[in-house]
């Protein structure tokens, strides 16, 4: 079969720039033919080369004294956990796939981010998510208008996704344990599917992806190359247009069972000295995986196409080339070793082959049945895509909140409606699909601050979270990543952990429009901020533009994942009430910040600035002093104060337990309006509860570190009373956990 013929309109549809054909043409010394072209355009898109970005992301700090593996030196980081034990875990987007097929888009960015795990040399022991839609209920601040067809769809996405998640991680036994769930109009038929993955390794076994050995084989080994996900990495470099549904072969299939063999196989490979490097075929399947071992190890590859498994007939190089085809490995063998790998890929009933040799030339060159198809320097190509700096503007500044035009509202209805709203309620619909037991090293259950795992083998407590508030970001992009970090960390402090490192997630529209491209900056300069203040080093992450539907670009979403050590099991701390009697006590202020607010979103439909201010002196402190008070086994239960403000966080430990628990609670607020006390999201504030014979000497260890705190309530009974502002309010807890528990159900029955 000929290749078509390189045309103007050919170099467009593949997302290449004449500028860049120009760059293309001087580093062959020649006209690409359509295979080379077709490697370029998946290797220079904005997925694979981050040629919109990178110049941003260099702002992240990414060394430190526990940093094995820096970002972007492979295909995940790693930190040291101590005694010899590192953690490799990594964040990764499948947006795209996910908006034209949920099911199978979400499933396989699972497989993807273990594939990057188990790839380092680590056992993948749990997983977190974060998922954004648009709404599935109507909007209350629009007078119950009824639901509109985008309604039903957005129904669609959010129980697709979330069954593919659920079937890959539970058929191949890696627990998923938490995440968030939030949704807004702004992700109407651009859904958000942000994919977590950690694992565990010793020092000595941390691998690497590099091409290293000249004369090296190099097999290939796992499923069969099929024309599913061809060219998945340029489709996932491009806005989604009505025109998308047509993309489903860009969307790949995946099977969790041959993964779990594959990453048995590659576990057991690597234990043996058979190993001089392994790669996933992650975006971009066999291009990425030669060109970045060969740039990595400073070597070239050459591979025969002929000999790589298909599974479907009469494949041409440029489609066996652009397969993304899930659950397929690159290993580089040292010579003498092949029957090892023969040998245990065979016990693993897995395909494999010899398909080509580690070269001492700097060339990726691509044969089929000897003949060669494509020959590109393999460093060029892997590490010199053309690198940009769009132009930013900054978005206007949205009018500031002026509380005298705002309404005044029953608030005691106002908490059981932001309790039922999706973005808020319980996410047990989702989390009970979810095995988040497999592997028994779960202590905490999926629905407080963080999760938290215990890595038996390494005698480790592990917490981690995935934050971000994309209303605040939209707002004050800067600022909203700046509280993300922190809430991050806060919920982290909540369950008793020390952060140790962050990865992130950084969903952004087209960068060529300067709006969007101002918002990434703003970003990334408030997360580089957040992360030097608390001392956490940047692993790694993913960059997913080009986020917009029809309708408009989503809103600046950089979500972050971050991995905290607890140092004993007796310091595990959760979110929820435990006993009557117990003292509530407020770590921060009450505060007064009402912009930006989920209750300004959801009650009156208005996303309005500004946001709350974020002092990461105030933050670090609060955090401290309550890890101190856990240690010291003052502290029965810890809340991150965050959407909803005091009342939603409140009323959450009241109902987010086994077994609910009333309380009587005092919030003060003389010259505020009620809403504006009860419903603020002012920054660095903890809800505590210890028992009343130790309140008054958690509130002076507090005061002595500088702490504001005051006793605002009392646990027990069967309702929530709240004073504030003057007004007495009281809810029976049962009407609170119907509202938030069923939400999320009620929405999709």
């Amino acid at each position: 079969m000929s290749e078509p013929e390189i045309t103007p309109a050919i170099i467009e549809k593949h997302g290449i720039t004449q500028e860049e054909y120009g760059l293309i043409q001087s580093i062959l010394g020649r006209d690409p033919n359509y295979t080379e072209l077709g490697i370029f355009s998946v290797m220079w898109s904005e997925h694979c080369s981050y040629k919109n970005s990178k110049r941003e992301l260099r702002k992240f700090p990414t060394e430190g004294p526990t940093v094995l593996v820096r970002a972007g030196e492979e295909n995940a980081g790693v930190i040291d956990i101590g005694d010899g034990w590192g953690i490799a875990f990594k964040m990764e987007s499948h947006n795209h796939p996910s908006a034209v097929e949920p099911f199978q888009g979400a499933a396989t960015g699972v497989g993807g981010i273990i594939r990057d795990i188990f790839t380092m040399g680590a056992r993948p022991v749990f997983s977190l998510n974060s998922l954004r839609f648009g709404p599935i209920t109507e909007d209350p601040s629009k007078n119950g208008n009824a639901p509109r067809a985008a309604i039903k769809n957005n129904r669609r996405l959010f129980a697709g996704v979330v069954s593919g998640i659920a079937h890959y991680g539970n058929c191949i036994g890696i627990p998923t344990i938490g995440g968030e769930v939030y949704f807004d109009e702004c992700y109407e038929g651009n859904p958000l599917v942000n994919v977590f993955n950690l694992g565990i390794l010793r020092h000595e076994q941390i691998a690497r992806g590099a091409a290293r050995g000249i004369g090296n084989p190099v097999f290939y080994v796992g499923a069969e190359t099929g024309r599913d996900g061809l060219a998945g990495a340029a489709f996932a470099s491009r806005e989604l247009t009505e025109e998308s549904k047509l993309d489903r072969p860009a969307v790949q299939v995946g099977d969790p069972f041959k993964e779990k063999l594959l990453l048995e196989a590659c576990l057991e490979l690597l234990a043996t000295d058979a190993v001089a490097g392994i790669q996933d075929m992650g975006a971009a399947g066999l291009t990425c995986s030669t060109c970045e071992t060969a740039s990595r190890g400073g070597t070239g590859v050459e591979i025969d196409l002929a000999k790589v498994p298909k599974r479907e007939t009469g494949m041409t190089p440029y489609e066996i080339m652009l397969s993304e085809s899930q659950e397929r490995m690159l290993i580089i063998v040292k010579k003498g070793h092949e029957q090892t790998v023969c040998d245990i890929f065979e016990k693993w009933d897995l395909p494999y082959a010899e398909v080509g040799v580690v070269k001492d030339d700097g060339m990726m060159r691509v044969l089929d049945h000897g003949k060669v198809v494509a020959e590109i320097p393999a460093r060029r190509l892997a590490d010199e895509a053309p690198l940009y700096s769009r132009e930013a503007v900054p978005k206007p500044t949205p009018p500031e909140l002026n509380l005298a035009e705002l309404p005044v509202v029953d608030c005691r209805a106002a908490l059981l409606t932001l309790l039922a709203h999706p973005s808020i309620a319980s996410k047990n619909w989702v989390y009970r699909q979810y095995d988040h037991m497999v592997r028994a090293g779960t202590m905490v259950l999926p629905g407080s601050d963080a999760a938290v795992f215990v890595v038996r083998e390494a005698g480790k407590i592990l917490a981690a979270t995935s934050d971000c508030n994309a209303l605040y970001c939209a707002l004050d992009p800067r600022q909203g990543a700046r509280i993300a970090i922190a809430e991050a960390a806060r919920n982290l402090a909540c369950a008793g952990a020390t952060p140790l490192a962050v990865t992130d997630n950084l969903n952004f529209g087209n960068p060529h429009k300067p709006e969007n491209f101002w918002q990434l900056r703003e970003c990334v300069e408030g997360l580089a901020e957040g992360c030097r203040a608390f001392g956490v080093p940047v692993t790694g992450g993913n960059v997913s533009l080009y986020n917009e539907s029809p309708a408009g670009a989503i809103d600046p979403t950089p979500t972050v994942g971050m991995v905290g050590l607890i140092e004993e099991e007796r310091h595990v701390t959760t979110s929820h009430f435990k006993g009557a009697g117990d003292a509530i006590i407020l770590a921060g202020i009450p505060g007064d910040e009402l912009g930006g607010s989920h209750f300004l979103k959801i009650i009156h439909g208005r996303k309005t600035g500004p946001v709350p201010r974020m002092d990461f002196a105030r933050e670090i402190a609060l955090h401290d002093a309550v890890r101190a008070l856990i240690k010291s086994r003052f502290v029965k239960s810890a809340h991150d104060c965050s959407e909803g403000g005091l009342a939603v966080a409140i009323a959450e430990s009241c109902i987010g337990g086994k077994d609910c628990i009333g309380a009587e609670v005092a919030l003060g607020g003389a010259g505020l309006r009620l809403d504006q006390a009860l419903f603020n999201e002012t920054q660095s504030r903890i809800v505590l509860s210890v028992s009343g014979t130790n309140a008054a000497a958690v509130l002076l260890l507090l005061e002595m570190r500088g702490i504001p705190a005051r006793r605002i309530g009392t646990v027990g009974g069967e309702h929530l009373k709240i004073t504030a502002a003057g007004e007495t309010l009281t809810w029976p807890v049962a009407d609170l956990h119907d509202a938030w528990y069923h939400a999320i159900a009620r929405a999709l029955a």
